[in-house]
Order: C-alpha cells, then structure tokens, then sequence
C-alpha cells in the first residue's frame, strides 16, 4: 500500500468532530456514522465520523484521505463498532485488496465527492478505471461483516 496521509486541518478536525457527536446521537449527515476502534499504541477507543458505503448489500469504509490514523487503528484492531453508542454494532473489518477497490472507488466518488474532493488522490466521478487502479493502493477500503461469535 502507498503511504498517503492527506492530515486535515484545523478548520475540516473541528467539522468532523461536531459531525461525529451528532452521529454519536443518531443524526447521520448525509450517510455519516460514528465509528469507535480501539488505538493500536494505547488501547483507548478512538472515535471518528465516516461515509458508510453500502454497495450490493455490503457495508464499507473508505478512507479517502489515505492511510489516517482511524484506518491504521482499524488494521491492527481488525474490528470495529459503528453507529449511535446506545444502538451500535460490532463488525469485522477486513481490508481489501488493490484489484477490488477500483469499482468500489467509482462508487463513492458518484456519493461523496462534493465532501472529499481534493482529498481523494486526484480522482473524480469522471475518473477512468485504470485512474482510479493506479490510486487505489492508496487508498484503504475495508469491508465490514458481522462479528463471529465462537461456538463453545
């Protein structure tokens, strides 16, 4: 995976933190959703406001911005919750390959580009395939799927 990291500013930490409390309540903008992980270095949750993509009846996160510091905790935590606290749910999060992300892409850029434009390595809903393959390393997308509970 490429390491871009486009870091926001002040301006676009203090939007998304008054975003994520309201998604913390259940007040989604514009498909926006509370999502905890746990730190990869000091084990506190860390809480972040994210476009919840769903594609075919599955549910993604995109990071647009690059290899942040939610989707490395998401890497290493391998789970993650979403939603309001008082009605939240637990998910996997397994990170897909490069090959699987171009389509994904298309998908969230005709949804969102209007919010991350800039921020997404130069792509937009007029982007080719073969634009959209050459960033995708990029680019983390994890598919979320239900936790597995371990049969006694």
């Amino acid at each position: 995976m490429t390491q871009r990291y486009d870091v926001p500013g002040l301006g676009t930490r203090l939007f998304n933190e008054a975003i994520r409390h309201l998604a913390e309540r259940g007040v989604s903008i514009a498909g926006s959703t509370a999502l905890r992980v746990r730190g990869r270095h000091t084990g506190q949750t860390r809480a972040v406001v994210v476009n919840l993509m769903s594609v075919d009846g599955r549910q993604y996160l995109v990071s647009p911005r690059g290899n942040t510091q939610w989707a490395r905790n998401v890497r290493a935590a391998g789970t993650v919750e979403l939603g309001p606290r008082r009605r939240s749910h637990d998910r996997r999060a397994i990170e897909l390959g490069d090959d699987a992300k171009p389509a994904l892409l298309e998908h969230y850029l005709d949804r969102w580009y209007w919010q991350v434009k800039g921020h997404v390595g130069e792509l937009t809903p007029a982007s080719t395939a073969a634009e959209r393959r050459a960033v995708a390393p990029s680019i983390p997308v994890f598919e979320l799927a239900p936790q597995t509970t371990a049969q006694a």
